[in-house]
């Protein structure tokens, strides 16, 4: 009769626990908030969060005037079609260093791992930013949150 009561209690206490885990991941915060977008850092960060949501929209706005510059579409058209896929992928924005009415975000990429085993990775890039009528604006962007093709000129045919 003791075992099945010590039974009972380990049992109860492991159901416990597990409804703890629940309510906590449940009750946690989104962590996927727009901030500040004054500074290079919260512009870069506001970006990626845009991406996250898909609100493409929002993301195109932070995106430098320049020849070339994609079209709402064109900049759409690889997030929908998964040329790039940034959801696998996270941004940590580590430091910025501006001269002038340029600068430049340090940010880390960190990777997710396809498996239990491996813990995924990071890759070490940055993004440029120029100001634009007081507001910084991104000219450059580390994959998976860049396309190749945008701001590039378009391929001409060589004349014979």
């Amino acid at each position: 009769m003791k075992q099945d009561r010590f039974l009972l209690g380990i049992l109860l206490g492991i159901a416990a626990l597990v409804v703890i885990a629940l309510v906590t991941f449940l009750a946690r915060p989104d962590g996927l908030q727009y901030g500040p977008d004054n500074t290079p850092e919260g512009v870069v960060r506001n970006y990626t969060v845009a991406i996250h949501l898909q609100d493409y929209e929002k993301a195109y706005t932070y995106l430098a005037e320049g020849p070339h510059k994609p079209s709402l579409d064109q900049f759409r058209e690889p997030f929908l079609l998964k040329y790039i896929n940034s959801a696998s992928a996270g941004l940590e924005v580590l430091e910025s260093k501006i001269s002038g009415n340029k600068a430049s975000v340090e940010v880390s990429v960190l990777y997710s791992s396809n498996d239990v085993f491996s813990g995924g990775y990071r890759n070490s890039e940055y993004a440029a930013l120029v100001s634009e009528a007081g507001q910084w604006k991104i000219s450059q962007m580390a994959y998976p949150f860049w396309y190749y093709d945008w701001y590039q000129e378009p391929y001409k045919e060589p004349k014979p």
